[in-house]
């Protein structure tokens, strides 16, 4: 019989390693009960990036049940936590994280934490809002990642083509908003500095059925 999750828990509070809170954490992530939810968010605060991709691949597994207690996180005071529970939030992709991953993905110092939410912005689950409710936080998505199709650092322009890509094929109104998306594409693809960006543009307005 294998350990409960109160066990598996008090393995995560007691372990005494790095390596061994890497080990108890993987445990409880793979038990995928809500009960860890708290702890694994907890460990997204320490010092251990180990034990933090453990945690967010738990909480990811968990899926919506998890966003909730997420956001709380990244309202704190921890930049640590908030950059682990913002990756996430983006790989899960409720639409209750938009506020924050717009926002992140606008005024964000760190690259690798815009990098995250503009991803996340590309894999929103939009069934989970109504069709009024998905036409406007489409829109502001678009904005946004129009805008950062244009950041200074090149990942962070690469994962919002890649997301401009994801926006494309979850629409709810095509016709008025997929012609922004490939006039941007078709720029970056012409203009863009960093040939990873400009094929990355490429992929996506084949798929997108535009050919560049």
């Amino acid at each position: 019989m294998g350990a409960t999750v109160a066990e598996l828990i008090r393995a995560v509070e007691t372990a005494d390693s790095k390596g061994a809170m890497i080990v108890a954490v993987n445990q409880l992530a793979a038990a995928q009960d809500v009960a860890a939810i708290p702890t694994l968010i907890t460990v997204l605060g320490y010092n251990n990036p180990g034990a933090a991709v453990a945690a967010v691949d738990g909480l990811v597994a968990l899926g919506h049940e998890a966003v909730p207690a997420l956001l709380e996180q990244i309202d704190g005071y921890n930049y640590g936590a908030r950059a682990w529970a913002i990756r996430a939030v983006a790989l899960i992709g409720d639409p209750r994280a938009l506020p924050v991953l717009l926002e992140t993905t606008k005024e964000d110092f760190a690259l690798s934490v815009r990098r995250a939410a503009a991803r996340g912005l590309g894999t929103i689950d939009w069934a989970k809002l109504t069709s009024d409710q998905a036409v406007s936080s489409q829109r502001e998505v678009l904005a946004v990642l129009i805008g950062a199709a244009q950041d200074q650092e090149w990942v962070v322009r690469y994962a919002a083509i890649a997301a401009l890509e994801g926006l494309a094929r979850a629409l709810v109104k095509p016709e008025t908003q997929k012609p922004p998306i490939l006039a941007c594409l078709d720029q970056v693809f012409h203009r863009d500095e960093t040939p990873a960006v400009q094929a990355r543009a490429c992929r996506a307005l084949e798929v997108l059925g535009e050919p560049s």
